[in-house]
């Protein structure tokens, strides 16, 4: 019966290509040395997340495909990993060193987040407790299936190499029950991440039962390593397809794998103990040599003609795949070893001015001076930022950082327009925007819900009341002045929410800028590498900062709801001129749509529909305004046009007959001249009102004497249409005047001017204008001192941690 072979200290390697030259190593003390320097490396790049390119071997393979029982094979005892159903959810570092003076394994575990070692486990079942709890912990508190932060655990032994591998999960084709479907897809990327990195061997593994053409898994190792350069594949449970040769050449063609890997690329086979009964740590070693001794000897004694000895002998058995990777593992470590030192260098200056620039800022929470100056640096660069959003920068990314307008809707809490009651849908909608263009947008919008509403309809009774009230005050004004009343009336009701609507809607617009600004802020200073007042882990000053530059906007916004009210107030005065101006569209006799149209043509010319199908007319309609209506649906009038169109009807009437003496039933003078009908009762005289400034007569029924709503049905119904007509005409242009002389200036002038003007002096005032004992409140909170110190103190161990890496790398680069 063959014995357990202890592992050597000096071990013969098959050079990595596939050069099967024997080599004697260095010096065992050298190589030892070297040995422990890595892991110490690799246990402080775990512990502070430093990417160092050190050499490292990397398992991969199906989950059945026998990693676990490798894995006990080098570690030359079993600690059941098998069966904490590992997969590995998170990857195992195995750091493996031979130590002839540990009799029985000593394992130590990594402290979380730290390069501490813990106390030594003895116990298998308590190690594989140990990794089962940690890895459940870790997904419990990430919400995760797996997780690429590794597991470190070092065991010294006397029968153990010194060999440091990564044991990765395993790939699986399906969840496991209580696993997310995704669950494959998260491991195979995560292990892709972990392979990817050109410094780390790969050691794939797969059951002898596949065939090579038909692999799983093989595809997605070319993706990482085309040419095999870096892998070293095993071909595992050798002994179960052994037993189905007879013949030397069947042997000879499945183990030169050839047609399949290519020429150069040599697989090792390995057979394992498939008892998984609980034996001695000695009994187990003895089984892995004894399974080795079979394999050779059912090659040369089980197979006809035996086998090509001299070409696949150093690739077949544990012990030979041992021997190659401890022996190409320190061969790496000695050619990584001067990139390694320089990079250690390079790493302590790094932290070394980290550190000092840290302890400067300790330093500076007591020199007010210092830190009012970077704060002003500070709040200086998000005012210029915030400017520059608003002049149109398009950086960092709208697609990340911008909002679409149901977003805008949905987030600022606004919802839709009050009193629209269709979907208002504004040019590039669906586009994701931010600053200056986000805030167009919203004005557009503004002006697409302004005139979508028309003047609401009004009853009789509240006609009579306001027009019988006029009547009262004598003068022939009467029915014009209630026309204009309903109009005022109306205007005021309706259109101040909208106004009130569109200020916060814009407010939410320029609020958003300030995470936009404080992201290329810090963009700026990485791509740049310079910062403008280091304010890094002052929490209290970014606190009050942002709460300065919402209270500035939230003060605009209440500014421009006051200015917009005026105007609103201005306008709907019963002494405005609005109605008596002379540019008014055709008078009272054109429709009150057409300003749809006004607006159409004055806002499409700048506003242009840029989504992807959108198609830009020539008077800027877009297909998705659905708010606008058709142009055909009213009358236009050509505002070059006015005086001709007046002339022509000035000629007109000059040709009418009026009856001398009006019939009672009439409720309104219609005369014809021609094939034309015209109005020269109240509807003539209000339209000469408007248009000329001159008081039209008071409108009467000759029904006794009564006005409007006497006993004529007829006449009662034709002058309360009139009434109702000249309202509409009135509420038309209200809106007309108001949103497009006054409203889109006064939003414009009073949220963007201040924000490039007074935004940097207001946060400046706001933050800097008291004393200095108030301005280190921001600063010197115990909790923001706890974090720096915690920080230093942190920085401060890595330093000492790299220092002592490279002391000795140094002396290791000497005994090399």
């Amino acid at each position: 019966m063959a014995t357990a072979t202890p592992t050597p200290t000096r071990t013969p390697g098959v050079k990595f290509k596939r050069s099967h030259s024997h080599h004697q190593s260095d010096d065992s003390s050298s190589t030892l040395s070297c040995f422990e320097a890595y892991n110490r490396l690799q246990a402080a790049a775990v512990a502070f997340g430093e990417k160092l390119p050190i050499p490292e071997i990397v398992a991969l393979g199906g989950q059945s495909d026998g990693k676990s029982s490798l894995l006990e094979a080098f570690l030359g005892f079993r600690f059941n990993v098998r069966e904490v159903e590992m997969g590995t959810r998170r990857p195992l570092i195995l750091q493996m060193v031979h130590d002839p003076s540990a009799l029985e394994p000593r394992c130590r575990f990594q402290e979380e987040d730290s390069e501490e070692y813990g106390s030594p486990v003895v116990s298998g079942s308590a190690i594989a407790d140990i990794i089962k709890s940690r890895t459940e912990a870790l997904l419990k508190r990430t919400k995760t299936s797996v997780s690429p932060k590794p597991i470190v655990m070092r065991a010294e032994f006397a029968h153990c190499p010194n060999l440091t591998i990564i044991d990765t999960p395993g790939f699986v084709l399906k969840a496991k029950k209580g696993e997310p479907e995704n669950t494959p897809q998260e491991i195979l990327s995560m292990v892709k991440s972990l392979a990817s990195p050109p410094h780390r061997i790969l050691l794939f593994l797969q059951q002898s039962s596949v065939e090579w053409c038909s692999s799983l898994w093989l595809d997605s190792i070319r993706e990482i390593d085309p040419t095999f350069r870096r892998t070293v594949i095993v071909v595992s449970k050798f002994d179960n397809r052994l037993k189905e040769f007879s013949d030397r050449w069947e042997v000879d063609r499945y183990l030169s794998a050839s047609g399949y890997l290519g020429e150069n690329t040599r697989p090792f086979f390995v057979a394992l103990p498939k008892d998984r009964n609980i034996v001695s740590n000695d009994e187990f070693r003895r089984q892995i040599s004894q399974v080795d001794n079979e394999v050779f000897r059912h090659l040369h004694e089980g197979i006809k003609g035996g086998y090509d000895e001299e070409k696949f002998k150093p690739y077949i058995g544990f012990c030979s795949l041992r021997e190659f990777l401890e022996s190409e593992l320190q061969k790496r470590y000695k050619e990584a070893a001067p990139a390694t030192l320089a990079l250690l260098e390079q790493r302590c200056s790094e932290v070394n001015i980290e550190l000092a620039r840290l302890d400067s800022k300790i330093q500076a929470t007591s020199d007010v001076s210092h830190l009012r100056k970077s704060a002003m640096m500070h709040a200086a660069s998000i005012s210029n930022h915030v400017g520059a959003l608003i002049d149109g920068a398009a950086d960092p990314a709208p697609e990340q950082w911008g909002k679409t307008t149901e977003e805008e809707r949905s987030e600022s809490g606004v919802g839709s327009w009050p009193g629209v009651t269709i979907d208002i849908k504004p040019a590039n909608a669906i586009l994701r925007l931010y600053g200056g263009a986000a805030f167009e947008r919203v004005m557009h919008e503004f002006r697409c819900a302004a005139y979508s509403i028309e003047c609401p309809p009004v009853s009789r009774e509240k006609v009579a009341n306001i027009l019988l009230a006029h009547a009262g005050r004598g003068g022939g004004r009467g029915v014009a002045e209630a026309a204009a009343e309903i109009a005022r009336t109306a205007a005021r009701s309706w259109l101040a929410p909208l106004l009130d609507t569109a200020c916060d809607r814009l407010s939410f617009v320029l609020g958003n800028l300030f995470d936009i600004a404080l992201e290329r802020n810090s963009s700026w200073e990485s791509e740049y590498g310079r910062k403008t007042g280091d304010m890094d882990g002052y929490v209290g000053f970014h606190s009050a900062l942002r709460h300065a530059y919402n209270r500035f906007v939230k003060d605009l916004a209440k500014q421009c709801k006051q200015l917009v009210r005026h105007h609103l107030d201005s306008v709907t005065s019963p002494y405005s001129h609005v109605f008596y101006e002379n540019d008014f569209q055709g008078g009272f006799g054109s429709s009150a749509s057409s300003y749809f149209k006004h607006n159409q043509n004055s806002a499409g010319s700048f506003w242009l529909e840029l989504t992807d199908g959108g198609q830009v007319s020539r008077d800027g309609t877009t297909r998705d305004q659905e708010n606008i209506p058709p142009e055909n649906n009213a009358r236009q009038i050509t505002p070059g046009k006015g005086t001709e169109v007046r002339e022509a009807l000035r000629d007109r009437e000059s040709q009418m007959t009026v009856p001398e003496t009006p019939s009672p039933d009439q409720p309104c003078d219609v005369v014809y001249a021609g094939d034309v009908k015209a109005d020269v009762g109240p509807r003539k005289r209000i339209a000469r009102m408007t248009g000329s400034r001159n008081p039209g007569q008071l409108l009467k029924v000759h029904n006794g004497d009564n006005l409007l709503f006497g006993n004529s049905d007829s006449g009662s119904t034709t002058a309360y249409a009139a009434i109702c007509s000249s309202a509409a005409q009135h509420f038309a242009r209200i809106r007309e005047v108001l949103v497009e002389r006054s409203v889109t200036s006064t939003l414009n002038s009073g949220f963007l001017t201040p924000c490039r003007d007074r935004l940097v002096v207001e946060l400046g005032l706001d933050l800097f204008a008291v004393n200095d004992e108030k301005f280190m409140d921001m600063f010197v909170s115990p909790a923001a001192i706890d974090a720096l110190q915690h920080k230093r103190q942190s920085l401060q161990n890595r330093q000492k941690v790299l220092q002592s890496c490279l002391t000795e790398f140094k002396n290791v680069a000497r005994a090399l």
